[in-house]
């Protein structure tokens, strides 16, 4: 006796759907989020621009998938949105770090741009103490010291030569007679030369004119020792105290909430004020609540590119090299396609060419 076996339709139907669901999911439009700055990712009107996004439309456009962009306030609520199951993918400039890659949920495509993690500093102009401040300097002070150390030894050795047979000009008395040798000193060292005290003997005059083949050499060594280190000094003068990631502990810096700037500034020892995005952090330090702004290099370049005007400028160092890559649930059937199409693009210079049209 032979039994037959039935299948519930049920189940029989909810197999064919499981079976079916990963071509349907590449068919469907997906629901991308979209969240960053400029250039990576445009406002609202301009939708279809920024390196982000004009990559990814490319890749859709490869695989033939159509996709609505969402937009997300942050990168941390995309991250967010796409864990909860509302998103089929995340875009915008997300920075893959060990945190993001150990989480269990979520997955990194092959990355499409190598960026920094750059500073953004106050190009305030130098007052008037640090204008005068290399005067008052170790170079400045040194060598005032050793001409007077100078000064003071030819002063003596002219009053000892002239004090017997010179004794109007340069007086027995040790300290008229050696500020008068002092004085000597130094007209003939500025080669102003009054007259007024002048040796008569044989030693003095001796004296007198090896002090004048000296004078020539000490007062262009001088000089030119002098004008250098005030060169340096007023060259070096900065725009902000900040001038080495050193300088950034105990520095207030503002950093776009839901990124990993603020962890960046935690890491050099910065207090992070965070703003809901890039405007508003570059607000504070136009208001000059903060001494610098802490972000990816790429927009804030942009951001000066754009508005040359502004008064900041980029530090001379980066904090962090940084790698961006779309996000996608984990084990999802969209990354293989994604990372095909991107390595080919990298390969035959599309990537390329869509960075360097938003960055020129």
């Amino acid at each position: 006796m032979t039994r037959v076996f039935t299948v519930p339709r049920f189940l029989l139907l909810a197999g064919l759907i499981s079976f079916s669901a990963p071509g349907e999911v590449m068919a469907a439009g997906l629901r991308i989020g979209v969240s960053g700055s400029p250039p990576f990712v445009m406002p609202r009107q301009e939708a279809s621009q920024g390196i982000s996004v004009q990559i990814w439309d490319e890749v859709a456009a490869r695989l033939n998938q159509p996709y609505e962009l969402i937009y997300q306030p942050n990168t941390e609520a995309n991250l967010r949105a796409l864990e909860q199951g509302n998103l089929d993918l995340a875009i915008g400039p997300i920075s893959i770090t060990p945190d993001r890659l150990a989480n269990p949920k979520i997955d990194f495509t092959q990355p499409y741009f190598h960026g920094r993690e750059g500073l953004m500093l106050p190009m305030k102009a130098p007052g008037l103490w640090a204008r005068f401040k290399p005067f008052f300097g170790w170079a400045a002070v040194s060598s005032l010291g050793g001409l007077m150390i100078l000064l003071f030894i030819v002063g003596n050795l002219i009053w000892l030569a002239e004090r017997g047979r010179n004794a109007e000009h340069f007086p027995r008395q040790y300290v008229h007679g050696v500020g008068n040798g002092m004085w000597f000193a130094l007209v003939t060292l500025t080669t102003v030369g009054y007259g007024d005290r002048s040796p008569t003997t044989r030693a003095g005059r001796v004296i007198a004119g090896v002090w004048m083949l000296m004078s020539l050499l000490a007062l262009s060594s001088i000089t030119a020792g002098l004008a250098s280190a005030f060169t340096i000094s007023l060259s070096k003068l900065q725009p902000t105290a900040i001038q080495d990631r050193s300088d950034l502990r105990g520095k207030t810096v503002s950093v776009v909430e839901g990124t990993t700037s603020a962890t960046w500034a935690k890491l050099y020892g910065a207090k992070p004020r965070k703003a809901v995005n890039l405007d508003k952090a570059i607000e504070l330090l136009s208001t000059g609540e903060v001494d610098a702004v802490l972000f990816d290099e790429a927009p804030l370049r942009y951001f000066l590119q754009q508005t040359p005007e502004a008064p900041f400028k980029m530090a001379a160092f980066a904090l962090a090299n940084q790698t961006y890559g779309f996000v996608v649930p984990m084990n999802s059937d969209l990354r293989t396609p994604i990372d095909v199409e991107l390595l080919q693009m990298q390969r035959s210079g599309a990537v390329k060419l869509i960075t360097d049209q938003m960055l020129q």
